[in-house]
Order: C-alpha cells, then structure tokens, then sequence
C-alpha cells in the first residue's frame, strides 16, 4: 500500500504548503494533492510544490471540469508535466450544481455524457496524433454554429508522456463504474474497508492494474470519542451542507452505505442551524470506518482492515509532520 499526502486547499497569507510536501518526499509518500472549490485553485499550489520537491508524485484532488475546457487542461498538464520531470496525475470530477451553475454559470445536466466527452478530448489533445476533430453534444472542436473561421489544431509542444494519468472523482456507481473503463483510477470521497460490497458492483470490471487513492482523516487521541469529533463535524457539513436538501450526492452517498434513517436527521438538524446537534447525530460506526482514530496502536491495528482492501493508496490528510511520520511508520 501507497501513502499519498493531501494538502488540500491553499488558504490565506503566506502560507507555504512546500515543506510539508518535502517532508512527505522524505518519508517516501507517493503522491501529493491539491484542491479546489471556489477559492483557491489545484494547480498554482501544485506547481509551488513542484518547483520544490524531486520525486514525489503530483496529484490534483480534483480539478472542477466546469472550469476548464479540456484544451485549457490539456496545456496546463502538458506544461506542468513538463516542468516537473513527469510526476503530473490529474483527479477530475463534475463538482456539483450549486457551484457549476452558481460558480461557473455552466450548466449541469447530463455530467456523465459530458464527463466521458471531456476525458475524449483531453486525452487526444495529449497524445498529440492530429489536429483535434470533435462533434459531441457538450463540446465541438471546431465549434459547430461560430464564425465558421476555426481549423482543428493541435498542441504546439509535444508533451512529455502522450498520457498522462487520470483518476476520476466519483460517488455514484454509474460514474465510478466509468471511471473503471475511461480513468487510470478513483478517487473516492468516502470508503470503508469494512463494506466493501457498496462498491462491489462499479469496480467489477475495473482493470488489475486499476488504482485506487483513497483520502484518510488520521485523529490520533487516547479519547476514542474526542478522536471521532472532527470526523463528525466533517460527515455533518458534508451531508448537511454541501449541496441542496433535494439533491446532495454525499448524502446519498451515505445512505447506500446503510445509514439512511441518519442521513434525514442530520439534514433536518443541519437546516436547523443545529450544527452541533448534526455532527452528534453522525453515526460513530460510519465516522470510524472511514479513518483512523485513537491511539497509535488502535490505528495501526485498523490499518490491516485497509491493506487487505482494494484502496492502493492511502491519501493522509493531515498537515502535522508528526502524524505523517506516525503513518509512515505504521505502513511504509
């Protein structure tokens, strides 16, 4: 199993995510991720990290589709690429509604067809065989219906892989089992080793050498309960928080999981304004399956749970040296 460090957003003054991805280098962790939202975007703070580091691994976690073309993607990867010797990977996914349409003024229906179209171009733009032809119904290159000037083109750089590795982000079944097919991995939110029937279904037809990088909440306290509030808090946001009543994939999400019955009362409670109350709600079980909490041994214990799954990479979010170091030791 591979340890992979998320750095996650970048978010205010002068802070240097640079040092913490160095010292993940040194303990021989794979990878190292960036994300965005509607603040900070993944590839500045990853090329800041580039720049800085020599073997790691550079992953994006996740870059938002609405906000890049695939063109715009495929040069900014081309390049990044380049400059970093080749340790580019890139996670993608659709975000969701409030902030494609909300953000980005995209619009949001149909994200699987328009997902595998991007996925299409992205990959003929980096294999560089032609200039690109493409009529789809989300994109069209030339556009079809514009000034009639445009010519199919091709990158002007050869770039320095004609592939480039892509993992996709995804919750629902349809879009894991796509990422199985399209993708050179999955870049699950949540994943419990201890039910990996939820999951059974869409990796069926994933390939051997398939991967999976899975982001792991570390909480290291003797107090198991105090361990778990963090995680709590973080479940309640998510399933109350992060997206409307009527559609929130990450509600959904944990309720294929089993908690269906918790899932509606940590919503009411969240719209409540009952944050507090929300995250008491999450339950304890779903909130330990989905990290690592308690004390060193109780972690190192759990951990076989994860080595025996399909998970290949456990993706650390954490911006303490000492329980990267902690986790190094337990698995590295």
């Amino acid at each position: 199993m591979k340890l992979g460090l998320m750095v996650g957003y970048w978010m205010f003054g002068p802070e240097n995510p640079a040092p913490l991805a160095q010292e993940a280098e040194r303990l021989g962790y794979d990878s190292v991720w960036t994300a965005e939202a509607y603040g900070s975007d993944a590839i500045t703070p990853l090329a800041w990290i580039a720049a800085q580091t020599s073997r790691i691994k550079l992953g994006t976690g996740i870059l938002q589709l609405s906000a890049r073309t695939p063109a715009c993607a495929a040069m900014t990867a081309m390049t990044l690429d380049h400059l970093s010797g080749g340790r580019l990977q890139i996670g993608i996914g659709v975000s969701g509604p409030q902030v494609v349409e909300g953000w980005y003024g995209q619009p949001f229906p149909k994200p699987l067809g328009r997902t595998r179209e991007w996925i299409s171009l992205f990959r003929k733009m980096i294999e560089r065989k032609e200039p690109v032809v493409f009529d789809g119904e989300h994109y069209q290159l030339p556009l079809r219906g514009g000034s009639g000037l445009g010519k199919p083109l091709k990158l002007i750089n050869k770039p320095l892989r004609p592939h480039i590795p892509l993992f996709l982000g995804a919750e629902s079944p349809k879009n894991i089992q796509m990422a199985t097919e399209l993708c050179d991995g999955w870049l699950p939110l949540w994943y419990s080793p201890y039910r990996p029937e939820v999951y059974s279904e869409a990796l069926k037809s994933a390939p051997d050498n398939f991967e999976i990088i899975c982001p792991v909440t570390v909480s290291v306290n003797d107090d198991l309960v105090a361990a778990l509030q963090p995680i709590k808090y973080m479940l309640a946001f998510y399933i109350g928080g992060m997206g409307a009543r009527g559609q929130n994939f990450h509600a959904n999400l944990v309720r294929r999981f089993g908690f269906e019955k918790e899932v509606d009362r940590i919503q009411d409670l969240f719209f409540e304004g009952k944050r507090d109350e929300a995250a008491a709600a999450v339950p304890d079980a779903f909130a330990d399956e989905i990290s690592l909490c308690g004390t060193k041994e109780r972690i190192r214990d759990r951990l076989a749970a994860w080595k025996e799954s399909r998970v290949t990479t456990l993706l650390i979010g954490d911006r303490n040296p000492e329980t990267l170091r902690l986790v190094a030791e337990l698995v590295l």
